[in-house]
């Protein structure tokens, strides 16, 4: 069960997702190329505007991001901001490729001067300082959402202590319903309902390459309907190394139905059906949510072993 504040009630996004039992398969947002900028103090709803960050480089990042497809993302250390230059990091999360580059800015405006587009592609542009050891993002962007901050706070605390300076608070990473969220980067994997007890078990065993499947949301290199396809065939082998599956292919077919195929580290080849349908009741996907909505709801239909790759 997650820990965390025995005031949390009903009426929050992640009361709500959690009464209903609502799954975390395939909730991560798909992305491929991150840009980290720290930035300590207080965040708005719309970080990258609403921060101590130079208002017109916040905006200008942001136009960035979206004209080359990066996640720019605010982050901060746990706790009180430490002296030094900023720091920030990039990122590529691909299917088989991946990379972390740190870099040491005096002004965040520095960012600006690199080619993004090269963030999207395989090799490192050598910006920064490669990192072989994974980042631990906790979102605590509580004033885009309350579930962030009351469940997310304490989870940055707990990965503080799992991951020492490896451990980092982010500003909003989508599935705030979905508190206490956290991100893995450069594999680009996500968890959710994360809390300060389960921390150090989730952070020790993606140090050693495996995922903990109860609270895993999905990959970000892959769409919704590929990361459901990839839980349900990790679910029924028992597979749980992050490396173990690749996606290879995927063909939709009348009535929400959708065949993955995979293909294993060891050369084996699994096909996985699906349907894909809407979720049922109506509900607010966040607390700040003005209009309901029907989650998509993802449902196995068979898998199958192909024929071994020689």
């Amino acid at each position: 069960m997650i820990e965390g504040p025995a005031s949390l009630t009903g009426g929050t996004c992640s009361a709500v997702s959690r009464g209903l039992g609502e799954p975390l398969l395939a909730t991560a947002s798909l992305v491929r190329a991150w840009v980290l900028v720290e930035q300590p103090g207080p965040w708005g709803s719309e970080p990258l505007l609403e921060s101590r960050l130079d208002q017109a480089v916040g905006s200008a990042l942001r136009r960035r991001g979206h004209a080359t497809g990066v996640r720019v993302l605010l982050v901060r250390r746990p706790g009180r901001a430490t002296p030094g230059p900023r720091r920030a990091f990039i990122a590529h999360t691909g299917r088989q490729a991946r990379w972390l580059e740190e870099l040491r800015l005096d002004d965040a405006e520095e960012l600006l001067g690199l080619d993004w587009t090269r963030l999207g592609g395989g090799t490192a542009p050598g910006y920064g300082a490669p990192l072989a050891r994974p980042l631990y993002l906790a979102c605590t962007n509580g004033r885009h959402d309350q579930c962030c901050a009351t469940w997310g706070r304490p989870l940055a605390q707990a990965l503080a202590t799992s991951a020492g300076e490896r451990a980092w608070e982010c500003s909003h990473v989508g599935g705030d319903r979905f508190a206490g969220n956290l991100v893995c980067l450069p594999e680009g994997v996500y968890y959710g309902r994360v809390g300060p007890g389960e921390a150090p078990r989730v952070v020790a065993l993606h140090e050693r390459g495996r995922l903990d499947l109860e609270h895993y949301r999905g990959r970000c290199c892959y769409p919704p309907a590929v990361q459901a396809a990839e839980h349900f065939l990790r679910r029924e082998q028992g597979l749980t190394e992050i490396d173990e599956l690749v996606a290879e292919s995927r063909e939709a077919a009348p009535g929400g139905v959708v065949a993955v195929g995979f293909a294993t580290r060891t050369g084996d080849r699994w096909l996985v059906r699906l349907r894909v349908t809407a979720t049922e009741p109506d509900r607010l996907l966040t607390c700040n949510a003005t209009r309901p909505h029907r989650p998509p709801g993802y449902h196995l239909l068979d898998l199958a072993r192909r024929q071994r790759v020689p």
